[in-house]
């Protein structure tokens, strides 16, 4: 009879159906947001991916081949030269060996990160990848960051095939600053409890990107993950942010820390080639690295490169018969741990407990907690340096004394800390303007912990700081769109002067609109329009002689613009609009404007389909909502495609309150009811409230799953 019962037992076992390693819940919003839930915080970031590649696999994918440096395996042998860029520093066999090394408890959030994927790609078969039909959790280092713009991308691809080709190549009209850019960069305000009618901290996240580079997601775990707002594609932590408790909004930062050192290298008589360091002769390293690339037949080609690197990095390019090594932060594992942990922070004291890790190396971080606690900190990781050389050029490395000595310690840099102003503001200019009065003084510091300066935008947002007393979150969401354009209100006046000194009536009446105009944009404001497309000529004309004198192009036109040159610059204005719109009085909203026609990465704009039109301009005029619009190809309306990506204001009481927006929508799927669906709000500045508690998102989800994988 015991036999019986063991075999019976046995039997109702091999029945009973496995128990997978990771099962999350994902409900949908009636915006298409997804909320995730998981009873660890593994469970959680694997359905956090999953939710994420229900939305945009393809984007996640793009940003796996560009971080794995694998590209041209899918868009063919132009694109081999940024993934030799990306290979000088990632390695697969050394990222998987750091993956080994890392923590157990990171490991795991990889593996279910990883796994994550793999079944979104067996749930939906009709999917296909076009390269990685199965991710591996050690990738997840390879892109642990989460900004736009790595520093990787400092690298001009030109010059690095110059040097590997060992053929001259010209540098493009971008590398050259030739061509006009947003900002890469963003907004964030801290509104201390003393400025706030609620007598709560406030937080703006407005961070300024190419669209659609982010999912907005809330993430929830049973081990204390309740973290909401934007992650990039494909990594599994909110990026910019919230909890219950604080939150953090990255800028992009002007700070100097990735350098470049040009070296006498030598060639042996056994063929090795060394440099000198000091007194020291020391071999350059040398790495065959094997690229392949998709031939025009579908076929998969290969080429091998043999790279070259010193302590102080890889060599990108060279320069006066010198090579150039450039040294930057490679930190993946730690960088990977303090861009997760970061989204569980309490306050500001368990804020820097993580800063400690000193693994961000781009971004400025404004952050406010429950508390109270409002502050500004540039990058922790920060190398410290001898200040008597310009680090902004390359220097000399074969001298020791140009090297990097360490890091300096986190008080050493510059930082605000509840002010007595009571903001504090970052809009990718130096941190000396963050809290007025309050601000660190430049004196004080390196020259190397600020490259930026002031920004066009900066002198706006002190205006709309300093001009409310008691903020709420509906002045803070006006202040982020106030649509004043400084840059204008400082160029006009002297376009007014320069026309009185060579008046033409074939421009008078363009001027003298320019000269009763408040500086505003506006959907109907002509002015805006006359103003864009001077401001777009006058750019075009003095790059070439800003970038000669190593001079931002803004200052060049403010402080060395000819009157010539400004007045030829209105008449190419005027030509402009009326060969494209048949007469210069355009109202701003007919030419600026938002379309989305397909989930393209790199969209495709057309005059004659349905677009939205949008009050914003770009931040390169001082905007704070900043909208990078231009022609595209075959049209003559501006369509923008970087700049407010993703909006959000927040309230630190006992309970948080938010609101937010997307441009677009949540989904890459042109049939989805969420591809454009947020769109009208985010051109009115109209947030919608965010459902952070499950008590707020009763009555709102419209779908609901719960997914499973091994």
């Amino acid at each position: 009879m015991r036999h019986a019962i063991i075999f019976a037992v046995a039997a109702i076992s091999c029945a009973a159906p496995a128990v997978a390693a990771y099962q999350a819940e994902i409900k949908r919003d009636d915006w298409g947001i997804a909320h995730i839930s998981g009873r660890t915080d593994a469970d959680a970031v694997f359905g956090m991916i999953y939710a994420q590649a229900e939305d945009d696999f393809n984007r996640i994918e793009m940003n796996y081949l560009t971080s794995l440096g694998r590209r041209a395996e899918a868009e063919g042998e132009a694109l081999i030269w940024q993934d030799l860029r990306q290979r000088l520093w990632i390695d697969p066999a050394a990222l998987q060996a750091e993956y080994r090394r890392s923590p157990a408890w990171l490991k795991q959030l990889m593996d279910a990160w990883a796994a994550g994927l793999n079944q979104y790609l067996a749930d939906h078969p009709a999917v296909k990848p076009r390269v990685i039909t199965r991710f591996e959790p050690w990738m997840a280092l390879s892109f642990s960051e989460g900004s736009i713009g790595g520093d990787i991308e400092r690298v001009s691809l030109s010059q690095l095939q110059a040097f590997y080709t060992g053929q001259p190549v010209a540098r493009t009209a971008r590398e050259r600053g030739l061509v006009q850019e947003e900002p890469l960069g963003s907004n964030g305000f801290v509104i201390a409890p003393s400025h706030s009618a609620s007598g709560h901290p406030l937080l703006l996240i407005n961070p300024h990107t190419s669209f659609f580079f982010r999912s907005e997601q809330k993430v929830t775990s049973g081990q204390g993950l309740n973290a909401y707002g934007a992650a990039t594609w494909g990594q599994f932590f909110i990026y910019q942010g919230f909890n219950q408790h604080a939150g953090w909004m990255h800028t992009s930062s002007g700070v100097d820390n990735v350098d470049e050192f040009a070296l006498v290298v030598n060639r042996q008589r056994d063929g090795t080639l060394t440099y000198r360091f000091g007194q020291q002769q020391r071999p350059v390293a040398a790495k065959p690295i094997t690229l392949a690339y998709r031939r025009a037949d579908g076929s998969l080609g290969q080429r091998t490169f043999t790279t070259y690197a010193t302590h102080h990095g890889p060599i990108v390019r060279s320069e006066a018969g010198k090579w150039i090594a450039l040294a930057l932060m490679h930190r993946p594992v730690a960088t990977l741990e303090q861009s997760f942990l970061r989204t569980k922070v309490r306050d500001l004291a368990g804020f820097r407990r993580v800063a400690e890790r000193k693994a961000n190396s781009s971004n400025n971080t404004l952050f406010a907690s429950s508390k109270g606690e409002v502050a500004l900190f540039v990058p922790q990781f920060m190398p410290r340096r001898d200040d008597r050389f310009d680090y902004t050029r390359p220097v000399d490395g074969n001298d020791p004394a140009t090297a990097w000595q360490g890091l300096h310690r986190l008080d050493e840099l510059p930082q605000v800390v509840n002010p007595a102003n009571g903001w504090a503001m970052n809009v990718n200019d130096g941190p000396w303007w963050a809290a007025g009065a309050d601000s660190p003084k430049r004196e004080a510091y390196p020259r190397y912990l600020d490259t930026f300066g002031e920004e066009p935008r900066t002198s706006h947002a002190i205006r709309v700081l300093s001009q409310t007393r008691r903020f709420t979150l509906d002045s803070l969401t006006a202040a982020a769109h106030d649509p004043w354009l400084p840059g204008f209100a400082q160029l006009i006046p002297k376009l007014v002067k320069a026309h009185e000194r060579a008046p033409s009536p074939d421009r008078a009446e363009a001027v003298a609109l320019l000269a009763g105009w408040d500086n505003r944009a506006g959907l109907d404001s002509v002015e805006t329009s006359l103003a864009v497309f001077w401001g777009d000529a006058l750019w075009a004309r003095s790059a070439a002689a800003a970038n000669d004198e190593r001079i931002e192009v803004e200052d060049w036109i403010a402080t060395r613009a000819s009157d010539a040159e400004m007045l030829a610059a209105l008449d190419e204005a005027l030509a402009r609009l009326k060969a494209d719109f048949g007469s210069w009085r355009v109202p701003w909203g007919e030419i600026n404007r938002y379309q989305r026609n397909d989930g393209a990465v790199v969209q495709r704009y057309d005059d004659a389909k349905p677009s939205t039109a949008i009050p914003f301009a770009s931040a390169n005029w001082g905007a704070l909502a900043s909208f990078r619009a231009e022609r595209q190809p075959g049209t003559k309306r501006y369509y923008g495609f970087h700049g407010n990506s993703f909006v959000a204001v927040v309230e630190f009481g006992q309970r948080v309150k938010a609101r937010a927006v997307m441009v677009g929508g949540q989904s890459g799927d042109p049939a989805s009811a969420h591809f454009n669906d947020q769109i009208g709000r985010y051109a009115a500045g109209n947030l919608r409230p965010v459902y952070f508690y499950p008590e707020d998102l009763a009555g709102k989800v419209r779908s609901s799953k719960t997914v499973r994988g091994d």
